[in-house]
């Protein structure tokens, strides 16, 4: 397989010039954009939302944590490859706020960062929804842990055995382990969302949290520190959790998935780093010494590998 570097892609630019003239909010032919969905529009009106339970609630509420992430994340990946429009209204009018092209049009490099932001914060609402909808099944977590001084590890444990109506799949330490690192994650961001920081109370502290084959979480000398995803196996290991939770807490049974046209380009990530198929190499790309591994495989840097189709 022969892939490129994100570093290569060329930057696209949406064609056309932009107008020199200001829109106006009259103009019959400025078509109106639906931005607000069906489900957005539901959940406005909250007098014409059939009730349903908390617990069907909660997953909807996953669900919507784990699209808004799969939506961050080929954001993400289309800001990075200089692949993402970055139009915005030449005015932008709500009520009687008003705001034009040069105020809020992005640079690139703007983009960039806004675009890991929105990512990261993308792995906060799967937090956050993971918490409230293990707190639904258990109600009374939030006082245990307000209230037990010590051994709160222990005490929500206890809590999630002795429920009496149980109706999770999984088994109550995991449970009790999506609970603590959901929480763990969420005071991370609570007081500094923009440079989160590790806030372990000392109970919490020198403990692995782990659900096998999902999520592992080693506390040992996190306090204080500054939050990476890294410490936790990355933001997929989040997006792995929120969806057990959905599935194996909560127990959703998803419809079976509808089929999703494959993409132009081909796209594999490692990490952070991302590669494409290419069909030709580009006139201007830099040739590099690199020696193959024993295995076959080519030395990427910082641990990644790859490796040759077999085909």
């Amino acid at each position: 397989m022969l892939m490129t570097a994100s570093t290569t892609f060329r930057t696209e630019r949406p064609s056309g010039a932009l107008p020199n003239r200001r829109c106006s909010r009259t103009d019959a032919s400025v078509a109106t954009l639906p931005l607000a969905s069906a489900a957005e529009r539901q959940y406005r009106s909250a007098d014409k939302v059939t009730a349903m339970s908390d617990q069907e609630d909660h997953i909807q509420y996953l669900f919507a944590a784990e699209l808004q992430f799969r939506l961050a994340s080929a954001v993400r990946l289309a800001v990075n490859g200089k692949r993402q429009p970055l139009a915005l209204p030449m005015e932008w009018s709500h009520g009687r706020h008003v705001v034009h092209y040069e105020e809020i049009a992005l640079r690139q490099d703007q983009a960039d960062y806004a675009a890991f932001l929105v990512h990261r914060s993308a792995t906060l609402a799967m937090a956050v929804a993971i918490k409230d909808a293990i707190e639904v099944l258990v109600p009374n977590l939030p006082k245990i842990v307000k209230k037990t001084n010590a051994d709160v590890d222990g005490a929500i444990r206890e809590a999630i055995r002795t429920i009496a109506i149980k109706g999770w799949k999984a088994s109550d330490d995991d449970v009790a382990t999506a609970y603590h690192v959901s929480g763990l994650i969420r005071n991370a961001y609570s007081h500094a969302p923009f440079a989160p920081v590790w806030k372990i109370q000392p109970d919490l502290q020198n403990k692995v949290f782990t659900i096998a084959d999902v999520f592992e979480l080693r506390t040992t000398g996190l306090e204080g520190r500054p939050f990476d995803w890294r410490h936790y196996g990355g933001p997929l290991a989040l997006f792995h959790l929120c969806r057990f939770v959905r599935t194996r807490v909560l127990n959703h049974e998803p419809a079976p998935r509808k089929v999703v046209p494959l993409p132009d380009r081909r796209i594999y990530q490692q990490g952070d780093r991302i590669f494409e198929k290419i069909d030709e190499i580009a006139p201007d790309a830099k040739p590099v010494d690199m020696q193959n591994r024993s295995d076959g495989g080519i030395d990427l840097g910082d641990g990644h590998v790859a490796y040759p189709d077999k085909d």
